[in-house]
């Protein structure tokens, strides 16, 4: 039962989603302050921070690399450059133990001379000198970013260059002297979702309120942007407007003309050296046939825009399987396939007699691993970075050609203890019958209950597989704790029809998932409800208020990140109103009926005991917005409850900006949980 109705006039918390108000960044730190307090006492708070630290700052992690021209460009940060190095090396120096890094760019000394909190948040590179970039940098890791073009090879900001204030828009080259802008132009130039809905193209020299607009989207839409393909022979310009989050148009730029590409909205595509490929996200009907949900298709451009719809299928899903991405080589397809949540890579080849599909040579698809195939150079050569990895053991990068067995580049070393601890898939059913998937991370021999921690997201196509993650297995996992991720539908493990069996009035399926799967464990006699934490951030912080408002009896202990909670005001706040398509419009009747089902904020209630809750923020989040997290502690606090907040100043959605931000908050996280569910 809501606590109190819909009108904003009767929420008595609404002055806390003022980010930056005095009143409610004094709340924050009086919060932090109580929160800092209660692990002052924790011997072991200080020691797991440092040794997070040092795994999150090692120097023997894999520096991953992205080639552009002849260099291969890399982020580096560690203790003594927290924001990072953006350095760059060849390959054959990169092949060795201890490559020689050119420095391109120190953000922490451009922060320090600039007096900003700069978080390097990308650069595309012009295409196909290589010389320039538009650098993209964010205060203090938020969304918002400035733009700044930066020779790549004076290694220093073009005077006179292209320049963007602080906005959350895009930017692409069009060509060495013009680029594509979406961003704030003035009042009226944004969309609901606070993103740009014009884009215009800036030639150089010229004043940018004189640059030619391309696009002009509605204040409805999610946002618009355009882009390039500037590879040599198959130049071309594209324009995009989202109208919703899954919905798109999409055309090709001629001269001043905007020509459809032709393609059904919710699609995904890629054009690449003369070849479409188009991922339908619904049944795509013909006139030569019909094309699955969830599969991978490709045809001759010219012969798309021609009229001709004969596309080859690269991949279509079956019993269990679907298309988790794919790269594209110069000449062929890599195709990354789950197969109830295990990887495997297929090789696409077109040839006279239409296309081949093929296992990728050399790569063993048993086991738990999650395997991913990106090109190296998709114009230049067929080569592919390989990673694989699991949840306990680390990453190794390798690289081939296509036809090709894989070699080592890099091996990641073990940061914790894994002997003993076993990985296994487990099913259980939903409330509707449907089978859930989940893997559990635990000791071999183990024997009883143990102190659980349960992981989920749920949501926006997003699928969980198996990963390292160092600090999970140094918090948790050597301790003697159950490690457990549970595949939701809302993901996308799947396919497409997996995410959309849990979209607006049917959301409350992802959370009947989990449920699911906390009972199978307490069932299985892996832990109790005591025990049993959970954690999840963003939609999975979503999650987890709905796990303390539906099932406070399941869990022992609640950690929520970033979290949405209030999702009567979400589409108001932020980027909320881009997840409409997700969770369905609070101001339409009928669709506010089952969001305020799922709306933790107004489900809490003061006549409940609840799990321990920690729930996290950060003030520069300008995704989800931190008055979602303030405001539901605010209210649990005044109803008697007592819940742990931590609100870091800076970090943007990641919720940490530097690796020092990150220990101190997986720290907190881990030692909360150890307190709230005992020692393993």
């Amino acid at each position: 039962m809501a606590l109190f109705g819909c009108s904003t006039d009767e929420d008595p918390y609404l002055w806390l989603e003022d980010v930056a108000g005095d009143d409610a960044l004094k709340w924050a730190e009086e919060r932090n302050h109580v929160t800092r307090r209660a692990f002052a006492d924790d011997p072991e708070f200080e020691p797991l921070e440092r040794r997070l630290r040092g795994i999150f700052d090692a120097d023997d992690r894999i520096p991953y690399v992205y080639k552009a021209g002849d260099w291969y460009y890399n982020l580096w940060q560690d203790e003594a450059n927290p924001r990072g190095l953006w350095r760059r090396t060849t390959l054959d120096e990169y092949r060795k133990p201890d490559p020689a890094w050119e420095v391109v760019l120190d953000i922490d000394a451009l922060g320090r001379e600039e007096g900003e909190n700069w978080v390097y948040a990308g650069a595309p590179i012009l295409v196909p000198t290589y010389d320039r970039c538009l650098l993209r940098l964010s205060r203090g890791g938020a969304d918002a970013v400035v733009v700044r073009e930066f020779d790549l090879v004076a290694r220093a900001f073009v005077e006179g260059g292209f320049s963007l204030p602080e906005s959350k828009g895009t930017v692409a080259w069009a060509g060495p002297d013009e680029i594509f802008v979406a961003t704030d132009f003035g009042p009226g130039t944004m969309t609901d979702s606070g993103y740009a809905r014009i884009v215009k193209l800036w030639r150089r020299g010229q004043a940018l309120e004189d640059a030619t607009t391309v696009f002009e989207g509605e204040t409805s839409d999610v946002s618009v942007s355009a882009y390039a393909e500037l590879s040599p022979g198959f130049e071309m310009q594209f324009v995009y407007r989202g109208r919703d989050f899954y919905n798109s148009d999409r055309f090709i730029r001629r001269d001043d003309e905007l020509v459809p590409l032709g393609i059904p909205s919710d699609a995904g595509f890629a054009v690449h050296r003369g070849w479409l490929y188009v991922t339908p996200r619904s049944d795509w009907v013909t006139e030569t046939g019909t094309y699955a949900t969830g599969s991978l298709l490709a045809i001759r451009l010219a012969r798309f825009l021609a009229g001709e719809r004969d596309l080859a299928v690269l991949f279509e899903p079956g019993e269990g399987t679907a298309l988790a991405g794919y790269s594209l080589t110069r000449n062929h397809v890599l195709i990354n396939v789950l197969d109830n949540v295990r990887n495997r890579i297929e090789v696409g080849t077109p040839g006279p007699n239409g296309w081949m599909i093929a296992p990728l040579q050399g790569v063993d698809s048993t086991g738990f691993q999650t395997i991913d195939a990106d090109a190296v150079d998709p114009d230049g050569d067929d080569r592919y970075f390989l990673e694989t990895t699991d949840y306990l053991t680390p990453s190794t990068l390798s690289l081939a050609s296509v036809g090709e067995d894989p070699v080592v580049l890099k091996r990641a070393p073990g940061k914790f203890d894994a002997d003993g601890l076993t990985i296994s898939q487990h099913w259980t059913a939903s409330a509707d019958g449907t089978r859930i998937p989940y893997f559990q991370v635990s000791p071999g021999e183990a024997n009883g209950s143990r102190p659980t921690l349960l992981y989920g997201y749920g949501g926006f196509r997003i699928a969980q597989v198996p990963r390292y993650s160092a600090g999970t297995g140094a918090a948790w996992l050597e301790r003697g704790g159950v490690y457990v991720v549970a595949n939701i539908r809302g993901g996308g493990e799947f396919g497409p029809d997996w995410h959309q069996s849990a979209l607006k009035a049917d959301r409350p399926r992802a959370y009947e998932d989990f449920i699911a799967v906390a009972e199978d464990l307490i069932r299985r006699g892996v832990t109790t409800p005591k025990q049993l934490g959970t954690m999840g951030g963003s939609n999975g912080g979503l999650l987890m208020g709905n796990m303390l408002t539906m099932r406070p009896d399941l869990f022992g202990a609640i950690v929520a990140q970033v979290p949405l909670f209030d999702m009567r005001r979400y589409h108001e706040l932020l980027a909320g109103a881009s997840w409409m398509a997700e969770y369905g419009d609070p101001d339409d009747p009928e669709e506010w009926a089952f969001i305020e089902g799922f709306s933790p904020y107004h489900n809490v209630a003061d006549d409940v005991d609840y799990p321990k809750l920690l729930v996290t923020t950060s003030t520069r989040d300008d995704r989800v917005h931190p008055g979602h997290a303030r405001k539901m502690v605010a209210r649990m606090r005044d109803m008697g409850h007592d819940v742990m907040y931590y609100e870091n100043v800076e970090g943007g959605h990641a919720g940490a900006a530097d690796n020092a931000q990150r220990a101190y908050m997986w720290t907190l996280a881990f030692r909360f949980l150890w307190g709230a569910l005992g020692d393993a």
